[in-house]
């Protein structure tokens, strides 16, 4: 059985698609009580889940489409579960991650303009249509987290998960790579900062004496995702920002504006919201100098002096990227790009960027290239160092090569174990429909 087949993009396409693609595939192909799945959804999310690594595990792929559609009426009776039992998630946490979610939307387009060019919607139309999607996929996730909270799973059994496979339907994994990286922003000259600084100073001037910090936020700020919703972040706890931002904004009470702020990204003023056990929410404006090639000078001479310690074992690369590295979506994880559904630092040569295979093609593992300029996903210029760690060549599964990949297949079977019970005993407590396209797929039958 698969289970909460959802992806990033899955909600955003089939929230916001256009109404075109609609009228031509779409129609009710099955209703949970007050909720329905259109055909859509099914074929959306059947697309999404043949590309995912959990796609290459699947014992029997031939009613992959029934088994995408079951899993959705099961997600559907989860949420009708949950109003029943008024299972809720906070709106900080729904809203803290719908601007995850839609800052992430903005890096794959570059810009929000060209989001919301592409949709033809605005920022917050976008954040409107998704917050309803966003609130239910995460109550349904809480609900079944309640229900595959005691769902353990040992060595042993992911031997027996292994075994109990076919060999003709071990899936073959293509070549994968394991890369990292640590990045460096342009430098601005003492003379350009000090003529940014300024005009942050004169906003804050605006802000203490009286004038509105939501519409500065929209007319002023360079965050593209907060600058609409009056430059306000949402939630976060300690050690989610950088440091600098967090300590200015631990200082201030509800209602203060912060001094002006420096941290890698450009210079701040920082408004605290609220205060919520061990989270706050805060608002800023962001002015980012504007750099040029010449501001990259220096990043690149200390890239190649990081290098040349890495190289002579004096600096471990994870330690370097975790202190020294730019890029809050790899130094983190020491610097290394990850698959964003598995959370492996094991990515598939047809996945990893383009810009990044062709520098790493001409390296050897365990070569740490020199500092080079790229372009970032917002357009900006940054230099970086990439370190190619290792390369696993395409091979048929085994417990040897690929034990995290089977270990996360068999927990996920164990868990849809679990909640496949749980609707066998509850389906009939719910209103459930499908329609005659997809009767042979048997959802309703006790298994």
């Amino acid at each position: 059985m698969l289970l909460r087949i959802t992806f990033v993009f899955t909600i955003l396409a089939a929230t916001i698609h256009s109404g075109s693609a609609q009228q031509v595939i779409d129609k009710i192909v099955a209703k949970v009580d007050n909720q329905i799945i259109l055909k859509s959804e099914v074929e959306i999310s059947y697309l999404q889940f043949m590309r995912s690594p959990e796609a290459q595990m699947m014992q029997s792929p031939d009613d992959v489409k029934c088994r995408v559609l079951e899993s959705l009426i099961i997600n559907k009776m989860l949420l009708a579960r949950a109003v029943m039992d008024s299972v809720t998630v906070d709106k900080e946490l729904i809203y803290e991650q719908l601007n995850r979610r839609m800052d992430y939307f903005v890096q794959q387009f570059g810009t929000v303009a060209k989001l919301e060019s592409y949709y033809n919607k605005s920022i917050d139309q976008l954040k409107e249509e998704l917050y309803p999607q966003i609130r239910d996929q995460m109550v349904t996730q809480k609900m079944q987290d309640n229900i595959t909270a005691g769902v353990v799973i040992t060595p042993n059994d992911v031997k027996k998960f292994y075994k109990n496979l076919p060999a003709d339907s071990l899936p073959y994994f293509s070549s994968e790579v394991e890369v990292g990286q640590i990045v460096r922003l342009p430098e601005i000259n003492p003379q350009d900062k000090l003529l940014f600084k300024a005009q942050l100073e004169d906003i804050r001037r605006r802000i203490v004496s009286g004038e509105d910090f939501c519409r500065l936020a929209k007319e002023y700020s360079q965050d593209p995702v907060s600058a609409v919703n009056c430059g306000e972040i949402g939630f976060f706890k300690k050690g989610d920002l950088v440091p600098e931002y967090e300590a200015a904004a631990n200082q201030l009470q509800p209602g203060q504006t912060s001094g002006i702020v420096e941290s890698q990204y450009g210079y701040h003023i920082i408004q605290l919201i609220e205060r919520r056990d061990n989270t706050y929410n805060t608002r800023h404006i962001l002015i980012k100098p504007a750099a040029t090639s010449k501001d990259l000078v220096y990043p690149t001479a200390f890239l190649d002096s990081i290098r040349t310690l890495i190289l002579q074992g004096t600096l471990p690369f994870a330690k370097a990227a975790k202190l020294y590295s730019a890029d809050k979506e790899t130094s983190f994880n020491g610097g290394m790009f990850a698959s964003p559904e598995s959370g492996s630092t094991r990515i598939s040569q047809e996945d990893i960027q383009p810009a990044v295979f062709f520098v790493i093609d001409t390296m050897t593992v365990g070569d740490i290239s020199l500092p080079a300029k790229f372009i970032m996903a917002d357009g900006s210029e940054a230099v970086r160092i990439l370190y190619y760690k290792n390369k696993i060549p395409a091979h048929q599964a085994n417990l040897k090569d690929d034990y995290q990949k089977i270990y996360a297949a068999a927990l996920e079977e164990k868990r849809n174990n679990a909640v496949n019970q749980w609707f066998d005993k509850t389906k009939s407590q719910v209103y459930i429909n499908i329609d005659d396209e997809y009767k042979q797929c048997e959802i309703l039958i006790n298994k």
